[in-house]
């Protein structure tokens, strides 16, 4: 991820690429979200999905781990989060789906506590293959400032 400084408000982006598999949405359901629809087939098929779906919490983290593969990265200059909100799950995610990120840079500010940090808020979108989205939600994230000198 580049600096703060970088990062111009309005851009848009669309990456990622992953394929969610039923072993995953099992274990993953087996391990945090342990609710029959997301466990069995028989009570999947019963249950609000119509068959089994992947919890919307592994979507969540399945975003997340996109959002750092690609935009974030481990270079030091992505400092965090400082929250989200309007979380919305809007169609269930199922073994086989293939996933994507749509990012849109809708707030950026210089912190005014901490000079070496900067704040940038973001409406990111989580996309099946034919592009309906799945998951949105707001994020604030911080991000180092390459020049603390220089104010906004």
């Amino acid at each position: 991820m580049p600096y703060f400084e970088e990062i111009e408000l309005g851009a848009s982006e669309p990456f990622g690429h992953y394929v969610v598999t039923r072993d995953e949405v099992i274990e993953f359901a087996r391990r945090y979200d342990p609710q029959l629809f997301h466990l069995e087939d028989e009570a999947a098929a019963a249950g609000p999905f119509g068959k089994l779906a992947a919890s919307g919490w592994m979507t969540a983290a399945l975003t997340m781990k996109m959002l750092v593969d690609h935009r974030i990265g481990n270079d030091g200059t992505s400092l965090g989060g400082a929250g989200l909100k309007d979380l919305k799950w809007h169609r269930p995610v199922y073994p086989g789906d293939v996933l994507s990120v749509r990012q849109t840079i809708v707030d950026k500010r210089r912190s005014k506590s901490r000079p070496e940090l900067g704040l940038i808020t973001q409406f990111v979108e989580t996309l099946d293959a034919d592009g309906s989205v799945v998951m949105s939600m707001t994020t604030t994230g911080l991000f180092a400032v390459r020049d603390q000198a220089v104010t906004d």
